[in-house]
């Protein structure tokens, strides 16, 4: 039974974030007035096809690891364009409508994810207090004094080592969730930050995390056991709930968003500069796992799941690769500061680089994968 909630909870995942992906690219081309001559979910044999009154296809195919959009374009050599029709097609657009129509995908599932997060906050979701516990020893919170028990109701950041924090200037935290991304914005941006504490008995303090005592991104070490700021497991029912209207929520979900993206980049860029581990790359057997262990505990947190991944898909077309969606902008900033297209051919040689990379990259993540769930 559980496998068949996890194959099922992967499929959707897959199946909501590839077709919302695509249908940003569909909805962009139809506005800048593109033909779509075809939209598939999945690759290989198509399972049910469907000929709309404008004669885009709109097909279902039998291997769900993935999706795209097929545009009319006069770069594709397997197209045969009609004058007639030229006006409709990718390649006759301007400049900006062409590069609106490829970011429109992964800015598609940025926009899902504040959606789901906020049918979230609408719902009414219970949040893990920021009550903390005893760090770990020479972390830096237990050089700085923080005992157990203490809770982070405020938060603030220091711009700079001479910063002193104001009484002022703390922004509420609402659950420790929300606080371990402000930590993690934190440390992978290296910005000290001040913790506005209160103690079981009521009493206030303040604690100042200063730059240069922030520990340091590696792939050997966890730097929030280093930080040493924590979470103390506490009942379910002494959990608060957050609920929130639709514009706030709308609102409190683009900031955590955005936040997730903040520290998803620097992380992404860590693998390139030594600073993340490159086993952190989970694969399709991650994600499954992942989709059928919160889907077995409930709706939010699927929801949650999905959020998190449409944001990783999101990045991770944005990469400037070949292939993907960030290699098709980075031909467009070519363009914009050339005044003249990438060539067909050196496009193509291109391709086949990007191709390389992402089968690459694929394999590493399908290696973690197998590691990860099969090793003794």
């Amino acid at each position: 039974m559980q496998a068949l909630i996890t194959l099922a909870a992967f499929l959707v995942t897959l199946g909501v974030l590839v077709s919302f992906h695509e249908f940003g690219h569909f909805l962009a081309a139809r506005l800048c007035g593109v033909r779509v001559l075809r939209f598939a979910v999945g690759f290989g044999k198509p399972l049910f096809t469907y000929v709309a009154n404008n004669k885009t296809e709109w097909v279902i195919a039998s291997i769900p690891l993935g999706g795209y959009v097929k545009l009319l374009d006069g770069r594709d050599r397997q197209q045969t364009i009609d004058p007639t029709n030229e006006l409709h097609a990718f390649d006759h657009k301007p400049l900006w409508q062409r590069s609106l129509i490829v970011a429109a995908g992964p800015f598609a599932n940025f926009f899902l994810a504040v959606v789901l997060f906020a049918v979230i906050y609408v719902s009414g979701a219970p949040q893990l207090p920021a009550l903390l516990k005893a760090p770990p020893e020479n972390s830096v919170a237990a050089k700085l004094g923080v005992v157990e028990g203490d809770r982070v109701i405020g938060w603030q950041s220091l711009p700079n080592s001479n910063s002193v924090p104001l009484a002022s200037e703390f922004e509420p935290v609402l659950s420790w969730n929300a606080l371990r991304w402000i930590l993690l914005d934190a440390l992978t941006g290296e910005t000290g930050f001040a913790l506005e504490m209160q103690t079981p008995s009521g009493g206030q303090y303040i604690k100042t995390f200063l730059t240069q005592d922030l520990p340091q991104l590696s792939p050997q070490n966890d730097p929030m056991l280093a930080l040493g700021v924590l979470p103390k497991s506490v009942p379910l029912a002494q959990w608060a709930e957050l609920k929130l209207g639709p514009l706030d929520a709308m609102g409190f979900a683009a900031e955590r968003v955005w936040l997730i993206t903040k520290v998803s980049i620097r992380l992404m860029a860590g693998i390139f500069t030594g600073n993340t581990s490159l086993k952190q790359l989970g694969g399709p057997l991650s994600i499954a796992d992942m989709a059928g262990k919160s889907a077995q505990v409930g709706w939010q947190p699927f929801f949650a799941f999905l959020a998190l991944i449409s944001i990783s898909i999101g990045l991770l077309n944005l990469l400037p690769f070949p292939m993907l969606d960030g290699g098709q902008l980075l031909y467009d900033a070519w363009e914009l500061v050339a005044g003249k297209r990438v060539s067909i051919s050196i496009q193509e040689q291109f391709q086949k680089v990007g191709f390389l990379l992402l089968i690459s990259l694929s394999v590493l993540a399908l290696f973690n994968d197998l590691q990860r769930y099969f090793s003794p």
